[in-house]
């Protein structure tokens, strides 16, 4: 272990701080742990807010800090921290780091929690390498100064942004091109700001275009035409699917920060909305905003600010996490992370905006559909439980108890030999996957339970994926530890889980050998199910590479591999993003 150089008063804060740990239990009793050593790695992504132009102010009591130290760990605040405790510091998962909190402690004392982490799962920065002695002093100072503002966004700075680089009527009128649009992939190209539009059928890549930063997903329209890609920096692209050559068509900055976005898909009594709107969520400012669906014209902001399902208090900064459209209402599903609420947005008139709140519970993430399409299975990831969402009659259906961290990703939908269709998630913080019934007509007595918890590779996964044509059910650990694990992929037969999983080692059959981290991420299906897809996602001056196993054999079918495939992360193929197959 590393000495930490504190000053002469530093042995009793360490004391005090050693003490201070033997009681956390009792003093933390309600905190859950947010940061496992997979899930601190998937909450340390750099947020694109950290070079963002934001108001300071100075707080006389705070210890003395150059603008230069305050630049620099302003900036280490939003690549590492922020996800965990927030932009303004107030909490998210983490704990509060308001001056109000950190002045009370001062340097020494949160030094040593900096440097050695707590129970309560704030990451051991410094004996894990990750700071040196420098940072870690420079990082107690920071958090006992006021938080910087960072600038709002509204309609005028949205449309500052909007861009109509085709506008509809310059469109083709039909198809253009000869590709089989309904097997195309979006797959993300993580650090170069770019998605790669790739023909599932020959397997050869039809263009790299320009998006946002790291982009978190790639929505199909209800026509299957459009694509609807949202770069972590809130930038949202749209790209026709017809053009000779699919590229962008319009984009817009939605804010500064984001993850989710989303497309009507109702056609019912009310109307046809198909096509016809776009929504994306922010994480900051916390907001969604409701856009032209054939141009992304902004229409409609509304903010998320709020009060809590649990404690009923006011939190600052409820980010926008995954949002789904309905398809039995003009709706859509917009979940909150930090005040744990799922609202019901029906778009049939903006004018008139009627908003369903259904309490759920903290801190909402990503989820999935089950297979009817009626019920919206989503992660409360810090409260271990998945909330399922009734989109017919607007409610909340159940909680159910899962394993540590919840990530399902969409989740993966298949029929059971005893408990009939389930939905499925892995989980960040332990090697369970959980298994849930959702089936209330046939299968009742299993509805909206844990019906089965089935033991995977280890922690850290990401995604899991199954297909209504395939009898197989993949599971991925990017964020293990363990490179055996993060490299290889385990795939279990759905109709026989008590015989455990079989490894695929997919990193080893891309072939790279070059150093490279190699983590596999994301399973996804082509069109036919017939055909599994991984990225094998090294770093950024690494080869990576995607590879395709045959699910009926579960060998080897395919390795793409080419220079500009940096840093694939997630990849989504049309038809099956589009018809909500997973």
């Amino acid at each position: 272990m590393r000495p930490l150089k504190v000053s002469t008063l530093a042995a009793a804060a360490l004391m005090s701080v050693l003490a201070l740990q033997a009681q956390a239990q009792d003093a933390q009793a309600d905190a859950k742990p947010h940061a496992t050593a997979p899930e601190a790695g998937y909450q340390a992504g750099g947020s694109p807010l950290a070079g963002e132009p934001m108001y300071q102010s100075a707080n006389p009591k705070a210890p003395p800090m150059t603008q230069a130290e305050f630049d620099k760990a302003r900036k280490t605040y939003f690549e590492r921290c922020a996800g965990c405790h927030g932009v303004l510091r107030k909490g998210a998962t983490g704990k509060p780091l308001t001056p109000d909190i950190t002045l009370a402690k001062g340097t020494d004392y949160l030094k040593v929690f900096i440097a050695y982490g707590s129970a309560a799962g704030m990451p051991n920065w410094l004996t894990s390498g990750e700071f040196n002695d420098q940072d870690v002093d420079l990082m107690a100072r920071y958090i006992q100064q006021d938080p910087p503002q960072p600038p709002e966004w509204g309609m005028a700075e949205m449309k500052g942004t909007w861009k109509v680089l085709i506008p509809p009527e310059k469109r083709p009128a039909k198809k253009e091109n000869n590709y089989n649009i309904a097997n195309i992939f979006s797959t993300t190209l993580r650090d170069s700001g770019e998605v790669a539009l790739i023909d599932g059928d020959t397997k050869q890549i039809i263009n790299i275009v320009k998006t946002g930063y790291a982009v978190h997903i790639s929505r199909t329209s209800a026509s299957g035409r459009f694509l609807y890609v949202i770069g972590r920096d809130g930038r949202v692209n749209m790209i026709d699917l017809w053009m000779p050559k699919p590229d962008n068509v319009a984009e817009i900055r939605i804010g500064l920060e984001a993850r989710s976005v989303d497309t009507s898909k109702y056609k019912g009594k009310e109307g046809d909305f198909t096509d016809k709107l776009a929504i994306a969520g922010a994480y900051w400012p916390p907001q969604y905003v409701i856009m032209k669906g054939d141009t992304l014209e902004p229409l409609k902001i509304v903010g998320t600010r709020g009060m809590t399902v649990d404690k009923q208090e006011y939190h600052p900064e409820p980010r926008v996490a995954s949002i789904v459209a309905s398809h039995f209402k003009p709706e859509f599903i917009v979940n909150v992370k930090e005040t744990g609420k799922t609202l019901m947005v029906d778009y049939s008139n903006l004018d008139a905006l009627k908003v369903t709140e259904v309490a759920n519970a903290r801190f909402l993430h990503d989820g999935g559909w089950d297979a009817s399409k009626r019920y919206f299975m989503v992660a409360a990831n810090q409260s271990n439980k998945v909330g399922v969402i009734d989109a017919k009659e607007d409610k909340l259906a159940a909680l159910v108890d899962v394993g540590k961290i919840p990530h399902p990703g969409r989740g993966a939908n298949f029929v059971h030999p005893k408990f009939g269709p389930v939905w499925s998630t892995g989980h960040l913080g332990d090697e369970t996957i959980s298994l849930i019934g959702t089936d209330p007509v046939k299968h009742k007595q299993y509805a909206f339970k844990e019906v089965a918890k089935i033991k995977g590779q280890g922690g850290g996964s990401l995604f899991l994926k199954s297909h209504p044509k395939s009898e197989h059910l993949y599971v991925d650990t990017p964020l293990n530890p363990d490179p055996k694990l993060s490299q290889s992929v385990a795939v279990y037969d759905v109709k026989n889980l008590d015989k455990g999983f079989t490894v695929l080692p997919i990193a080893e059959w891309a072939g790279l050998n070059d150093g490279g981290a190699m983590r596999v991420v994301q399973p996804e299906f082509n069109k036919n199910g017939d055909e599994v897809w991984f990225s094998v996602w090294s770093a950024k001056d690494k080869q990576s590479a995607l590879v395709v196993v045959d699910d009926k054999t579960l060998k080897l079918k395919a390795v793409i591999k080419d220079p500009r495939l940096v840093t694939p992360t997630g990849h989504f193929n049309v038809h099956n993003t589009q018809h909500d197959i997973y």
